[in-house]
């Protein structure tokens, strides 16, 4: 299983948008995944509500796809605490990763990636090396919400299927 996971708890953000295009990717390809917003997440403390998530979600998934958006050039802190939180050994180790950074500046939140790659390595996750920065992502989007930028779409083409080989 996959598991495609949206990095920010702000509501209404780009970052969901593009995670839903991932989603929605794997399910019109038939493989199996799922989406997991931190959105409304406790993860200041180890709670039943979210043993739940990381007893359903975490520790079945193999494969994590996770857009992070920049947050003072790194990764949100409700990312970094959802890792912080979790049973690592069960959750995270051995299993791989997909990164995808967006920001409406123009760097698409690299150095955050960088930082990611970082914690994920130190979680003994393997990291798929095509990391994929959206920059402008606010302008990539056309009036039905939906990601319509060409290149964009393509890039995100080639990572995915990479990213099933790999």
């Amino acid at each position: 299983m996959y598991l495609v996971i949206s990095g920010t708890n702000r509501i209404d953000s780009n970052t969901i948008r593009v995670s839903q295009h991932y989603f929605q990717w794997l399910t019109d390809k038939k493989i199996g995944s799922q989406i997991l917003s931190l959105q409304g997440l406790n993860v200041l403390e180890r709670n039943r509500a979210f043993v739940k998530i990381e007893h359903e979600l975490l520790i079945p998934t193999r494969k994590f796809i996770f857009v992070s958006p920049e947050y003072n050039g790194s990764i949100p802190g409700v990312l970094k605490c959802l890792f912080d939180i979790s049973d690592v050994k069960n959750a995270w180790a051995g299993k791989k990763a997909l990164l995808t950074g967006v920001s409406t500046g123009r760097a698409g939140n690299l150095r955050g990636m960088e930082d990611l790659t970082g914690i994920l390595h130190f979680m003994r996750v393997i990291v798929h090396p095509n990391k994929l920065p959206i920059s402008g992502v606010d302008k990539l989007f056309g009036g039905n919400g939906q990601l319509e930028d060409k290149s964009t779409l393509s890039a995100i083409n080639t990572q995915i299927s990479e990213f099933i080989d790999f």
